[in-house]
């Protein structure tokens, strides 16, 4: 007989994302939307321009990039997944504001 730990080891889904990976996307979001424009059609299948992501690459890239994953994995933006988008502007807005924070100090 096998050993649970096997089975359990297999039971992760592909659809899982890896920890890193997020890390990543939230440090380097613009690299990353760079990335994905370039290599993908996963921007253009969110926002059909190029503007919005343009002006999303420019002032608030992480809600870009969760904006395009709701879109692209068709989910509603309700609920949850609207606390999850308030809380990319809140990142978005947070790295702003802290930036002039800390100018204002000196």
């Amino acid at each position: 007989m096998a050993p649970h730990f096997i089975e359990l080891r297999h039971s992760a889904t592909i659809g899982d994302m890896p920890c890193l990976l997020l890390l990543v996307v939230l440090f380097f979001p613009r690299v990353v939307l760079v990335l994905i424009f370039l290599l993908s059609t996963y921007l253009q299948r969110a926002y059909h321009n190029l503007i919005i992501p343009l002006l999303g690459f420019i002032f608030l890239p992480v809600t870009t990039l969760c904006y395009a994953w709701l879109v692209n994995s068709k989910t509603p933006i309700e609920g949850g997944y609207l606390l999850l988008l308030i809380v990319a502007v809140i990142i978005d807005v947070g790295g702003i504001g802290g930036g002039e924070f800390h100018r204002r100090r000196l």
